[in-house]
């Protein structure tokens, strides 16, 4: 799985065989959302629409929404709401400004409270309006006002004196007269333009007139993130941290699979495979106590990454395999025909199928068998053995374990003349009508050259 893609697969490997781990892991996220929601309690917002009237332009309503949230704002609603401990630099996080179709801005004000969020928004938007209101002309200084009110004077008797200026005119139709009159009107029809612009650009006249849309609605349900979302946003990250943790280990597994690989890893030749009816505790690895018993809760006792076992024939189709590893090996060892079967400490299955071997041999060639540990293999001493047999599954070491077993064998001055891997399978109900005799099964054995397994 090291070097493959993962396919779907392994995604079902993982939900069925770790199903109560990630379930345990989603509850614990769940949990820590929780906390979380207790350590930041749910905040409520509250939404004040104020009206621009006019023409405004992009950038001038970006403009408004800045001065929503200016210090000087939210220094003088601090100042009026009274809450203690509340400064407009704290109000800053809790207040936020938008720009909307229709010359609308939209303030929008934070606390812990509906309450609190509702007056919070109302007073922003009228300070807002109060602000804006003295920056386009409500607050300008006398000087300024004065002037343009004299000007206004100054056109309206300026149209006065046109007026006697063409009431004065010869009444006649002469072609001066006319044309001293077109000249006149043509004056007054300027400087009422004139006044006309003047007055559409003056922003007391057309920008300082903004309105609330009446008050900020009191919200019903707390703004996101919601408690119930903290708590499923954690189960969720939870579960999925979960199942990406155990694809990672499964990508950065180096354990051996292939028959080649093992065998070049021990340095020695593949003598057979050779079948062993899959138990619920196969992988489970051996001890008690209270961490085995919460790991057995858990499901984390058994591997997961291991591929469902394949069916397997009859009992009789398996114990041929065996005879016909005994066979080889019996064509293989000089006499006489002892051997040290050597198995990885841990790995039932090729425990199992070392002590089958054993039963199959028949003290020909005389088989002794012996557990080793891959953390520091050692190997007993050689005797009377012609070598070492090692017996061990597929999928369950790493290549320098194996290496290190075959180390310890030289160690011990034994030759590694074989290896034989062990496959679990799936067994049919067992036919007792239709079993052979052992004597019948023995006939299959046989002392020559024998090939299959």
């Amino acid at each position: 799985m090291s070097d493959d893609t993962i396919h779907l697969v392994t995604i079902g490997w993982i939900l069925r065989r770790r199903w109560r781990l990630l379930a345990t892991v989603a509850v614990v996220g769940a949990l820590v959302g929780y906390g979380a929601s207790v350590v930041f309690p749910p905040r409520y917002t509250a939404s004040a629409s104020v009206l621009l009237p006019g023409q405004w332009e992009e950038r001038e309503l970006l403009t408004q929404v800045d001065i929503a949230t200016s210090s000087t704002v939210l220094d003088g609603v601090a100042a009026k709401l009274g809450w203690q401990s509340v400064s407009g630099s704290e109000l800053r996080d809790q207040v936020g400004a938008t720009a909307a179709d229709g010359n609308i801005i939209k303030i929008a004000g934070t606390a812990g409270t509906p309450a609190r969020a509702q007056q919070l928004a109302d007073r922003v938007a009228q300070q807002f309006v109060g602000f804006a209101a003295r920056i386009a002309g409500g607050g300008t200084d006398t000087e300024a006002a004065t002037g343009a009110e004299a000007l206004r004077q100054k056109v309206a008797e300026t149209n006065r004196r046109i007026t006697d200026l063409a009431d004065a005119a010869d009444p006649g139709q002469t072609v001066e007269s006319v044309q001293a009159r077109t000249e006149l009107e043509k004056l007054r029809t300027t400087l009422q333009e004139a006044m006309k612009k003047l007055d559409e650009a003056d922003p007391a006249a057309n920008k300082a007139s903004m309105v609330v849309m009446g008050p900020a609605a009191r919200p019903t349900g707390a703004a996101p993130p919601t408690r119930i979302q903290l708590i499923v946003a954690g189960a969720l990250l939870s579960f999925l941290l979960a199942v990406i943790g155990h694809l990672v280990a499964a990508r950065m597994n180096r354990r051996l699979r292939t028959e080649a690989e093992i065998a070049a890893a021990l340095g020695s030749a593949l003598l057979g495979t050779v079948d062993v009816p899959a138990e619920g505790h196969a992988h489970r690895p051996e001890g008690g106590g209270r961490r085995a018993g919460i790991r057995r809760l858990l499901g984390v006792d058994t591997r997961w990454d291991v591929p469902t076992p394949q069916r397997s024939g009859d009992e009789a189709g398996r114990r041929i395999r065996y005879r016909r590893v005994c066979a080889r090996l019996r064509n293989q060892l000089p006499a006489p025909r002892r051997l040290l079967v050597v198995v990885p400490e841990g790995d039932e299955i090729a425990r199992r199928a070392a002590g089958q071997l054993v039963t199959e041999a028949k003290s020909d060639p005389l088989l002794r068998v012996v557990e080793v540990s891959v953390d520091r293999p050692t190997v007993p001493d050689r005797d009377t053995e012609a070598g070492a047999l090692v017996v061990l599954s597929a999928g369950s070491w790493t290549a320098e374990e194996l290496a290190g077993v075959a180390e310890a064998c030289a160690d011990g001055g034994h030759q590694v003349v074989g290896i034989v891997v062990a496959d679990p399978v799936r067994v049919h109900p067992a036919r007792t009508a239709e079993r052979p005799a052992d004597e019948a099964t023995l006939a299959l054995a046989v002392r020559g050259p024998a090939t299959g397994g």
